[in-house]
């Protein structure tokens, strides 16, 4: 493919030629700086400025070899849409560079699927194809800078640096003093990614409103059947979350505003109503029942109504914090005055429903295959509620998971003794017996225990909460971002101590390519010299790449060079 020497506005050195000669870092760079700059125009209230600053990004290289590689690189990048077409090869690749262009654009219907909710209901997904996906994160690098420098303070959800322990923190500071709010409104939004009035869309999103009309309107596909969108957003679009999160913003600053010019700044704030959202859940607090039913609701119902939008009359609700609410899978409650915040029944319920399943539909695996599908489970679980009090829930739960892991051993061997399957199937590892593991010999000749991964032994560390200004496309905010950047890291890494320790070692950075290895780009353990000829586990023989990084230095036998540990 030969892609046009004409002014693109990447700022590239040079056009490269093929999609492994792309300089990625530079491609970051360059897109990162036309992002700060429509951030800085939004805040300005340069509307102008900004729509030219968004037509003129989603025309460069840079923008469209971004978008590309991140529809190709995340984990939904081996499921086509209608058209069964996967980007899966450089040359592909490279090639749908070329076909993200405004002019003759027209996006194809989506393919409908179901994905099993926790509740046993299913969630409807709409599945785009590579080139409309490739397109709405084309968009979405234009959109993203303008919706983080329009979002309430106390919003968490599908955003840069801001996660549902974030959520959590706020409204532990909001609830959890003696003089704090007492009443708290659970809100609920009916069918709201499928009821989002489309012309406020178009109206209100401050993007390519003839593009954003096209995805709108594309149509959905299910068993053979064209179906027509009047109304809603698919979840499953790359830019479905951020459309999301701009149709509910001012939900939390024009709440404020209207408490303030109907009470006055003094009695508004004496009213504590605060308003905490993630995606589509929120929660607001307030001083007493009747402002939550007769003010904050009214105005909540109007908010939502201009939007096409109404809430659940059966899951909305006012409840008192000394009964309790749950939220984000946590249940908030107060006992005599003291705020405890724990994992919610709900969600202890679910998880141990996922566990028992796994282990009742895989009797005849090896102990060490079931400790392998465990452990992820396990791990992945206990670090969602490690930042609430939830020892005593993670006691229960592997009481009740040692229960069915020992009538999955006993089940194994009938005509055994209790004694006899403890010594096979169970250990003891320092002061803890009955430990489900497996003897295994590490390649220094060592012995171990390959075992279940304890959800008692996990460490309560309760977090600090994101400064609710943040803007990630600010540099005055950019030491602040890094750290926030450094820190989720961490947390991801912390019970792998060696990824952990060759992050560190990066600075946080690709050793190919220069830029930021995050939780959305993933990244992979690379052997500086391949284990198949010869290549040691140590530290010394390993670096830390994205995963188009990684697939590029096997391609092209690029030899990555080892930063000194520290």
């Amino acid at each position: 493919m030969r892609v046009s020497g004409r002014k693109t506005g990447s700022a590239l050195s040079h056009v490269p030629d093929n999609w492994y000669a792309v300089d990625w870092r530079r491609v970051e760079r360059n897109v990162r700086g036309m992002q700060i700059r429509i951030a800085k125009a939004t805040r300005e209230s340069d509307w102008r400025r900004v729509k030219a600053l968004q037509r003129m990004l989603t025309r460069t290289l840079s923008a469209k070899l971004y978008a590309v590689r991140r529809v190709t690189q995340n984990q939904g990048a081996r499921t086509a849409g209608v058209d069964c077409e996967l980007w899966d090869s450089p040359e592909s690749r490279w090639a749908a560079i070329g076909k993200l262009k405004r002019r003759g654009y027209e996006p194809l219907p989506l393919r409908r699927v179901f994905i099993p909710k926790a509740n046993g209901k299913e969630r409807p997904l709409g599945i785009p194809t590579m080139r409309d996906r490739a397109m709405q994160a084309l968009h979405l690098l234009a959109l993203e800078p303008v919706a983080e420098s329009t979002s309430d303070p106390n919003s968490y959800g599908f955003r840069i640096n801001r996660s549902t322990a974030d959520a959590m923190a706020q409204i532990r500071v909001c609830t959890s003093r003696k003089d704090s709010s007492r009443w708290v409104l659970e809100a609920d939004i009916q069918g709201f990614f499928d009821n989002i009035n489309h012309d406020w869309l178009v109206t209100h999103v401050p993007m390519d409103r003839a593009i954003l009309r096209k995805w709108l309107k594309a149509g959905l596909i299910y068993q053979g059947q064209l179906q027509a969108t009047e109304a809603g957003t698919p979840q499953g679009g790359i830019i479905s979350p951020t459309l999301a999160n701009v149709t509910l913003n001012g939900l939390e600053r024009d709440l404020i505003t209207h408490l303030r010019v109907k009470f006055g700044i003094g009695k508004a704030k004496g009213l504590k109503v605060n308003v905490v959202r993630y995606a589509d859940d929120f929660v607001i607090t307030g001083v007493s029942k009747e402002i939550l039913e007769q003010e904050v609701r009214p105005w909540v119902e109007a908010f939502l109504a201009a939007r096409g939008l109404q809430l659940s009359e059966e899951k909305t609700q006012i409840t008192h914090i000394d009964d309790g609410f749950d939220f984000l899978g946590w249940h908030f409650r107060k006992y005599s005055g003291t705020l405890l915040i724990k994992p919610s029944r709900k969600n202890a319920h679910a998880f141990y429903r996922k566990v028992a399943d796994t282990i009742s539909s895989n009797k005849t695996v090896t102990q060490a295959n079931l400790i392998r599908l465990l452990n992820p489970l396990l791990r992945g679980w206990a670090q969602y509620h490690h930042r609430v009090s939830a020892k005593q829930t993670y006691s229960r739960m592997e009481y009740l998971i040692f229960g069915r892991l020992l009538r999955w051993s006993k089940r194994r061997h009938p005509k055994k003794t209790t004694a006899w399957v403890r010594a096979k199937y169970f250990h003891s590892v320092g002061s803890r017996q009955w430990v489900f593991g497996v003897p295994v010999v590490r390649e220094d000749g060592t012995r171990t225990i390959q075992e279940l991964y304890s959800l008692s032994g996990t460490t309560i560390r309760y977090p600090t909460k994101i400064q609710g200004e943040f803007n990630p496309f600010d540099p005055t905010w950019e030491q602040y971002s890094e750290k926030l950047r450094q820190d989720r890291m961490w947390d991801l890494m912390r019970y792998r101590k060696q990824w952990a320790r060759l992050y560190m070692s990066q600075s946080g950075l690709c050793a190919h390519c220069g830029c930021a290895l995050t939780e959305d780009t993933g990244w992979h353990d690379h052997h500086l010299e391949y284990r198949m000829h010869g290549g040691s586990d140590a530290l010394s023989n390993r670096v830390l790449l994205h995963p188009h990084c990684h697939q590029q230095v096997h391609a092209r036998g690029t030899v990555v060079t080892k930063p000194a540990l520290p």
